[in-house]
């Protein structure tokens, strides 16, 4: 079914998805950069967003698969739990924030901030990202394509960022670490499910937690 945003409201339309069945498709034309569509979804059902969407596109949700034909505003995929979100374009900033699970996949540039406080959420940018990238991401993966830009890793806990092209600097207890053969195994299966054909899996730069600031110290 096809839901026009030029003839609907963007409440109407996410109750409408929101009634959907399992299974069921649904198209929604015209988004023109709304912000807040297919929000709060429960069901497996894939929506298409034919075009520009803005903030907070797919959040909230879980089990079901959104694909964006264009780009995306902030907080793409915010506090996701579970599913898939698929942006053909760029994201902007805060991208995956908080995140609990499933996959959001951005096939261009991510910017500032993306994948902040994540928590358990597979993120994966084929191009590049902006400054702060995994900015106190607290659990899950997140895969750069590109390069990446101040700060990344700022404050990580358990989460894992690996990066194909250059890391402008590293944030507050990140730290680059050796690749092992399960890195290799995890990267090469994601590039491959995702077509990140550009990446080889054998020369990512893997960053994770120095653990420094998991204590207070004492003077």
């Amino acid at each position: 079914m096809d839901i026009d945003l030029n003839t609907t409201t963007v409440r109407t339309a996410n109750a409408t998805l929101r009634a959907l069945p399992p299974g069921a498709t649904a198209r929604l034309t015209n988004p023109a950069g709304r912000h807040n569509l297919a929000v709060g979804l429960t069901e497996e059902i894939t929506v298409e967003i034919d075009g520009t969407a803005g903030y907070y596109v797919g959040g909230l949700s879980k089990n079901a698969t959104v694909l964006v034909h264009g780009t995306t505003g902030w907080g793409a995929g915010e506090n996701l739990m579970s599913g898939l979100i698929r942006v053909d374009g760029d994201a902007s900033q805060s991208l995956a924030a908080s995140a609990h699970g499933g996959t959001i996949v951005v096939h261009g540039d991510a910017s500032l901030r993306a994948g902040i406080s994540l928590k358990g959420a597979t993120v994966l940018v084929a191009g590049n990202v902006g400054d702060h990238c995994g900015f106190m991401a607290q659990a899950g993966t997140i895969l750069v394509g590109g390069d990446a830009g101040r700060g990344l890793g700022d404050s990580l806990y358990e989460a894992v960022i690996y990066v194909a092209g250059r890391i402008k600097d590293l944030g507050a207890d990140a730290r680059v670490e050796e690749l092992a053969e399960s890195d290799v195994e995890l990267v090469a299966r994601l590039a491959k499910q995702h077509g990140f054909d550009h990446i080889d899996p054998e020369n990512v730069t893997r960053v994770a937690s120095a653990r420094q600031l998991y204590h207070w110290g004492t003077p």
